[in-house]
């Protein structure tokens, strides 16, 4: 794969990661029984199939000649063996000792000066079990290019053997002294950057530019004080929580409601009660989620292509059934406006502008992302066919998406066979009580599903 600049919306990941609000999607899919585990058999294979995917190869490469301008190329002497780690877990091996070494896993970011993914798999689960953690930062896959990556690892997905690439050296984009004896150059990047400016000025004049950045004005909650905003830290709790589709299915049916709507409705009912638990006044409050949504305009998949939905999540509501038609209403209005108007489409809008204005504004707008919304909440479509892992079956998968700087938690769902799991992501110090959620959640979907009835 041939060097590609960095996209200005994959740049914004790029730029929103700190070491206490890292940028890494995750998935935890968990396997078996099968064959006897063998966990360094595992890390071959993995490596293997990781090594033969073109975008794992890939690191990012910043010039200072251009600002803001950087690059993916493939590493020098790139090994996917060393982004394969092997883990054991603790007796006995269950779901708590799972979420653990999720966790902590989670809490680290990628080593930026290297290919931005890592996989661990994890030995040592009750029943026979494995479970492989994959971490891949945001600027390199969204939630649909990830899932074909992951596809890649798995038993009859391998792509076509390809062959290493070798990373020519450094363009003379990145050295002064190239660039002083080589004037054609120099005059090139000039008239690139007069061009850049120029482009940034039309896209200013843009009807649908200044109608997103309204909208995002318009939408600011200044003196918002939301129970889910929380200051930074490293430390994060994973949490994982498994709902019976059949019951959401039977839902769907009896309101004519999407997947998403109803997962939006649980989660919200799951609010309500976990708030009230706390003692926090729930009769007035409504929340706000930031949904992502695919917004690919090209046919290339190499490049984040997102936009977004505001939905407004009436924790306020005590009937179930009248949350549901809410957020129904809520979710035809941002869906017959399209994903590229409104205050969610923001990373339309930041895909439009050029990388040096991301190093400027990006930091700003992370001060500003709680006065926008309180929650993250994202539904990764896998294909509902059975896979497996070294003859293993892929059993339940639990997707994890980024925590945004002053948030407490992010929330990510993924309907496969006969499950919807749920993964949330928390801030450790402002969740501590996260168990309290996760027990939330089924019995807002007991709620809904009882109507239902």
């Amino acid at each position: 794969m041939a060097r590609q600049t960095i996209s200005a919306l994959d740049m914004v990941f790029l730029c929103l990661e700190r070491e206490l609000t890292p940028m890494h999607l995750g998935g935890v899919a968990v396997f078996g029984p099968g064959r006897p585990v063998d966990g360094a058999r595992l890390v071959e294979l993995i490596a293997d199939r990781a090594s033969r995917q073109p975008r794992l190869r890939l690191r990012v490469n910043k010039t200072w000649l251009i600002p803001g301008q950087a690059h993916w190329e493939p590493q020098p002497g790139f090994d996917a063996e060393n982004h394969v780690v092997a883990h054991h877990l603790p007796s006995p091996g269950g779901e708590p000792e799972l979420e653990t070494l999720i966790s902590e896993l989670m809490s680290s970011p990628l080593d930026v000066s290297r290919p931005l993914w890592e996989v661990h798999v994890i030995t040592g689960l009750e029943s026979g079990r494995f479970a492989v953690f994959v971490k891949l930062h945001h600027a390199l896959a969204d939630g649909a290019s990830a899932v074909e990556l992951g596809l890649g690892l798995l038993d009859g997905f391998t792509p076509e053997d390809t062959p290493p690439q070798h990373t020519s050296p450094p363009s003379n984009l990145g050295s002064a002294a190239s660039m002083l004896s080589n004037p054609g150059k120099a005059r090139q990047m000039f008239d690139e950057t007069l061009s850049a400016a120029s482009d940034f000025l039309q896209v200013l004049r843009r009807p649908e530019t200044v109608e997103i950045a309204t909208s995002v004005l318009g939408h600011l909650r200044p003196a918002h004080r939301s129970p889910l905003a929380a200051p930074h830290t490293a430390a994060k709790r994973v949490d994982m929580v498994t709902l019976p589709r059949a019951d959401l299915r039977r839902i769907k049916r009896r309101y004519g409601a999407t997947t998403n709507d109803i997962v939006l409705t649980i989660v919200t009912g799951a609010l309500r009660q976990w708030l009230a638990s706390r003692g926090h006044p729930v009769h007035e409050l409504d929340l706000r989620a930031l949904i992502p949504a695919q917004h690919r305009q090209t046919n290339d998949s190499a490049n984040n292509q997102l936009s977004a939905y505001l939905c407004d999540l009436p924790v306020h509501e005590p009937d179930p059934s009248a949350r549901l038609a809410l957020i129904q209403s809520s979710m035809r209005r941002n869906k017959s406006n399209g994903p590229t108007r409104g205050a969610g489409a923001l990373p339309v809008l930041a895909s439009q502008l050029p990388p040096l204005l991301h190093q400027v504004l990006t930091p700003i707008a992370t001060h500003a992302a709680h006065l926008l919304f309180d929650t993250v909440i994202t539904n990764v479509p896998l294909p509902d066919i059975e896979v497996s892992l070294d003859g293993a079956r892929l059993h339940q998968l639990y997707p994890l998406v980024p925590l945004p700087a002053g948030h407490a938690l992010s929330i990510a769902a993924c309907p496969y066979r006969d499950n919807v799991h749920i993964g949330l992501l928390a801030n450790r110090s402002a969740l501590p009580d996260i168990e309290k959620l996760h027990h939330a959640l089924p019995h807002a979907l007991a709620e809904l599903d009882d109507l239902a009835q």
